[in-house]
């Protein structure tokens, strides 16, 4: 992170995160609990190696850390959100078919395991299908690997598809209810017949209207839907890159979290990345 940057988010949320100093000692600076919330997301450590590294205490680390991720949270919000108007949608659209050669599509999403160790007493509640623990990351991606919708919190056991991840969504439900402000069915370049803006996913979603999938099977080559099936995969591996991206750049995402779940929030058309609040053990 540049300096820039990290002095730009402290601003943003030294007020909320600066405690007051005592008759018995010094309270910790923001500058200082930003820095271990940073580096405890970038690294992974666990607050036992953070304690030497910041020579402040575990004990003290794990109240720090779900703090300043709450404020960042609030401070932060606006910044991931859904478009409201028809013309928002329609510049996704012209993205996706530029870069990817997908006409009609606004977004694809796909759904993450975040690995976790096994929240005591929740037997196989996060044990999912891959065989370990985890909850489950829920996203919306544009052409450019931004998150325009996220909604984090389910239980590992729960697959991505309908009746599932999907369906605990507010996405889905805007979706269903017709409420996002998606453009008009309009032709594809060179038709005539009118077609629906759509959102690209992989076979574990459903097909309907908005939600475009891949022919099931292996299509024989050459064929018309093996090529639709790679023009699809080409706009549709946006979501899985964006997963990788922000694995890469937060590694606390590529080991399994030390960590205990609370009850998180789905976030709504408009709002924020979802945040499930962490607390070590």
């Amino acid at each position: 992170m540049k300096s820039s940057d990290f002095e730009d988010l402290l601003n943003k949320i030294a007020r909320i995160i600066q405690k007051r100093d005592t008759s018995f000692r010094s309270a910790i600076p923001p500058h200082e609990r930003l820095a271990v919330t940073l580096r405890f997301l970038a690294t992974g450590d666990s607050y036992h190696s953070l304690s030497y590294t910041f020579k402040i205490s575990k004990q003290i680390i794990s109240t720090i850390i779900p703090t300043v991720c709450e404020a960042i949270v609030s401070v932060l919000q606006d910044y991931i959100k859904m478009p409201k108007t028809e013309a928002e949608w329609k510049v996704i659209s012209k993205e996706f078919n530029d870069k990817w050669n997908f006409p009609n599509c606004v977004g694809a999403f796909d759904g993450k395991h975040i690995e976790l160790q096994a929240p005591i007493h929740s037997g196989t509640e996060y044990f999912n299908y891959k065989g370990f623990f985890s909850i489950v990351l829920f996203a919306v991606v544009d052409a450019h690997y931004n998150f325009i919708y996220a909604s984090v919190g389910c239980q590992g056991r729960i697959s991505d598809g309908d009746g599932c991840v999907f369906s605990h969504t507010t996405f889905r439900d805007c979706l269903r209810n017709n409420t996002m402000h998606l453009p008009p069915p309009t032709p594809l370049p060179g038709r005539t017949d009118k077609t629906p803006y759509v959102f690209v996913a992989d076979d574990a979603f459903p097909l309907s209207k908005h939600i475009m999938k891949p022919y099931p099977g292996i299509q024989k080559k050459d064929s018309k839907e093996r090529v639709f099936n790679y023009r699809l995969s080409r706009a549709r591996r946006v979501s899985e890159n964006a997963f990788g991206i922000i694995s890469s750049v937060y590694r606390i995402l590529q080991r399994p979290m030390l960590l205990k779940t609370r009850m998180g929030y789905a976030g709504g058309v408009g709002s924020t990345l979802s945040a499930q609040l962490l607390e070590e053990k």
